[in-house]
C-alpha cells in the first residue's frame, strides 16, 4: 500500500468538517511544554532505488552470511521455495478460521491430510491439527495423561516422572502448566550414553506405589541421543503409567523407528518446512490412541460423506473452551496453527517417503563425519556413547565462551554452551548438523577446534579432559 500524505485541501476540509480553524486549535489540549516545536530529526525523502538500497544495506548486517551449527529444538532445514508461494495464497492465508467451518473445505483438507501424515510418522492411530509448539505439545499431553489415568479407587495419579534430558524450556513450560494442579514431579538422570537409566526409572516408579500417571520423556533427547522407547515403554506400562514421548526433531522419525509402544506421541513439526525465526512460530503435533480420543486437546478435522455420497471434510472434534464450555475443556489453547501445519504438509508431500528418509540420512550421515572430525582434535571429546541423529554433545578443549567467540569470527554460529541449561556439563557445547552445513564448513570447523586447542596446549592424554561429564550419573 502506498503512502499518499494529505494535501493541504484535505487538511482544510477535515479542519472545517471538526469545527477548527487550525491544527493549533486542534490539538490546544495538548499542554504547550509537550508540544514539540520545530521538525523531527529525519533525514529527508528517498527514490525507490535509493529506498532498495537502504535496505539491502540494512539486510547485510544481520547474520545470514553465518552458518549455524545451532539446534535445541529449533532446526535450520532447506526450505524449497514452493512452501511460501502456495501458503501465501489468500485461499489460505486469511485472518481466521471460519467459525462454520465446513465452508472451507480446502483448509480442512489440508489439516486432515497434515493429520494422516503425522499419524504415518508417529505410529499412533490419531492426529490433532496442531498445537502452539513443542513445549505446549508436551504440556497438554502430560495434562491429557492426568486425565486419562486415574487408579481404581476413582482418585487421580498426580505424579509426572520426566527424563533430565527433555528440553529444559519444554520442563518450564510443563511446571508452567501444573503449577496449582498439585501435581508432583519427579526428574530422572543421564547415564554415561547420554539416555536415562532404566534401572532408576523402574526404581522411581516402584518408590511411588503406582502412583504415577505418566513418564516423559525425549527422543531423540535434548543431547541428541536416542532413546530406547521400546524398554522404556515395558517399564512404564508394567507399573500402569502412561508413555509420553516429546520430539522435538520430527525428521528423526524418517530414519529411527516410530515410538509407537507409546500413548502419547508429541512435539515440534518446526523442520518440516517453517522457518527458524527467533523462536516462534512454530506448529505443535500430538498423537495418540483411537481410545483416548475423547481426552485428546485442539481440534480433529474427520472425513465424511453429503446426502449426494460426496467426500467432504468436517471438524470432528473441538473440545477447546472456545468451542463448549471452559471446565469441560481439554484445552484452554484456543488458536491453530493451521497455516504452518499446512507447510509442513506440502514440504512433507513434496519429499515423499523416499525423499524425506534420503534427508534423513544425509543428516546422520553429515552428523557423525562431523563428531568423527572434532574427535580428532586433542583435547576434544564427544562424552556421550548412545546413538545419536543429527545432535551430539562436544566438550570443548578449553573454555566453551571463548571457542564460540573464536568460531564466530570465522563466521561460524557453534552450537549451544550447555553449562546455561546444565552447570555440571561445563564447557559443553551442544551441535546441530543438517543438510543446510557443508564439508567444507565442517573442515573449517574442525580447523578452528584444532588451533583453539593448539592455543590451550592441550594433548588427547589430559586426564581432566578425557573424564566423563561431572554429574552425568545422577
Amino acid at each position: 500500500m502506498r503512502y499518499l500524505p494529505n494535501s493541504d485541501a484535505d487538511r482544510a476540509a477535515m479542519l472545517r468538517a471538526t469545527g477548527h480553524e487550525s491544527i493549533e486549535e486542534l490539538f490546544a489540549q495538548i499542554p504547550e511544554e509537550l508540544r514539540l516545536r520545530g521538525r523531527l530529526n529525519l533525514p529527508g525523502p528517498l527514490s525507490e532505488p535509493e529506498i532498495r538500497e537502504f535496505f539491502r544495506q540494512a539486510a547485510s548486517a544481520s547474520a545470514r552470511d553465518y552458518v549455524s551449527l545451532l539446534g535445541a529444538g529449533a532446526y535450520s532445514h532447506f526450505r524449497p521455495v514452493v512452501i511460501d508461494a502456495l501458503i501465501s495464497r489468500g485461499e489460505f492465508l486469511t485472518s481466521y478460521t471460519p467459525y462454520q467451518a465446513e465452508i472451507s473445505q480446502g483448509n480442512l483438507q489440508a489439516m486432515f491430510e497434515f493429520q494422516t501424515l503425522i499419524v504415518q510418522l508417529t505410529g499412533m492411530e490419531v492426529a490433532n491439527s496442531s498445537l502452539y509448539d513443542g513445549s505446549t505439545a508436551t504440556s497438554e499431553a502430560v495434562l491429557m495423561a492426568l486425565r486419562v489415568n486415574s487408579n481404581g479407587s476413582g482418585g487421580r495419579r498426580n505424579r509426572i516422572v520426566w527424563a533430565r534430558t527433555l528440553h529444559p524450556e519444554y520442563r518450564q513450560v510443563v511446571e508452567t502448566y501444573v503449577r496449582h494442579l498439585g501435581v508432583e514431579l519427579h526428574e530422572l538422570g543421564y547415564t554415561e550414553s547420554g539416555q536415562i537409566d532404566l534401572r532408576e526409572l523402574d526404581s522411581a516408579l516402584n518408590d511411588a506405589n503406582d502412583a504415577s500417571a505418566a513418564v516423559v520423556v525425549q527422543s531423540p533427547n535434548f543431547f541428541g541421543a536416542v532413546e530406547r522407547t521400546r524398554e522404556i515403554a515395558e517399564i512404564t506400562h508394567k507399573h500402569g503409567a502412561m508413555l509420553i514421548v516429546s520430539v522435538a526433531e520430527p525428521l528423526s522419525l524418517a530414519l529411527v523407528k516410530p515410538p509407537s509402544e507409546a500413548d502419547i506421541v508429541c512435539g515440534e513439526a518446526q523442520s518440516f518446512g517453517v522457518p527458524v525465526a527467533f523462536g516462534g512460530p512454530y506448529v505443535g503435533f500430538l498423537a495418540t490412541r483411537d481410545k483416548f480420543i475423547r481426552q485428546m486437546p485442539g481440534r480433529l478435522v474427520g472425513q465424511a460423506h453429503d446426502t449426494e455420497g460426496r467426500r467432504g471434510f468436517v471438524l470432528t472434534l473441538a473440545t477447546r473452551e472456545q468451542h463448549i464450555r471452559r471446565e469441560k475443556a481439554t484445552s484452554n489453547i484456543c488458536t491453530s496453527q493451521s497455516l504452518f501445519a499446512l507447510a509442513a504438509t506440502i514440504y512433507l508431500c513434496l519429499l515423499g517417503k523416499k525423499g524425506l528418509r534420503m534427508l534423513a540420512e544425509h543428516n546422520l550421515a553429515k552428523a557423525h563425519y562431523a563428531a568423527g572430525q572434532l574427535r580428532s582434535v586433542p583435547g576434544v571429546l564427544t562424552p556421550f556413547t548412545g546413538p545419536h541423529f543429527n545432535e551430539f554433545v562436544v566438550r570443548a578443549p578449553g573454555d566453551a565462551g571463548d571457542l564460540l567467540e573464536a568460531l564466530r569470527e570465522e563466521k561460524i554460529i557453534g552450537g549451544l554452551n550447555l553449562e546455561r541449561f546444565y552447570p555440571e556439563l561445563k564447557n559443553h557445547l551442544l551441535v546441530c548438523v543438517t543438510e543446510t552445513v557443508s564439508k567444507s564448513t565442517i573442515d573449517r570447523m574442525t580447523e578452528v577446534y584444532r588451533q583453539f586447542a593448539a592455543g590451550f596446549g592441550r594433548s588427547g592424554g589430559d586426564s581432566e579432559l578425557q573424564a566423563a561429564p561431572a554429574g552425568h550419573d545422577r
